[in-house]
């Protein structure tokens, strides 16, 4: 069986850092981190355990920067989202999830071009 790695990208490592900052005098902020924490682990278990997104609804952004072809969206606490693709490990016994971004409902929805009704 092959084991399951789960890397932070630069922003969502940045976004993890200021959640754990903030978690100190904040109950939301704390509930998010959990709800990361308890979703990384469950990746860990299942590598499709997040909702995949279609091919064509991939941001651009993901495409040019990080050239993923996949990418799964994880529902966290206080409507905040994990997004992740899977890609292979160094080597052939390891499967990457690459955390590229975990954000606010309003940064999500920039991202994926959704507007408010």
């Amino acid at each position: 069986m092959k084991t399951v790695k789960v890397v932070l990208s630069p922003e969502a490592e940045e976004a993890y850092k200021e959640l754990n900052k903030k978690a100190k005098n904040s109950k939301a902020e704390k509930a998010i981190l959990n709800s990361i924490n308890k979703k990384t682990e469950l990746i860990k278990e299942n590598i499709h355990y997040g909702n995949p997104i279609p091919k064509k609804l991939i941001p651009k952004e993901y495409k040019e920067k990080y050239g993923i072809t996949n990418l799964f969206r994880v529902k966290l606490s206080h409507y905040w989202r994990m997004l992740y693709s899977l890609v292979d490990g160094e080597t052939k016994i390891e499967i990457l999830a690459f955390v590229l971004d975990i954000v606010d409902h309003p940064d999500y929805n920039k991202k994926f071009g959704y507007k408010k009704k």
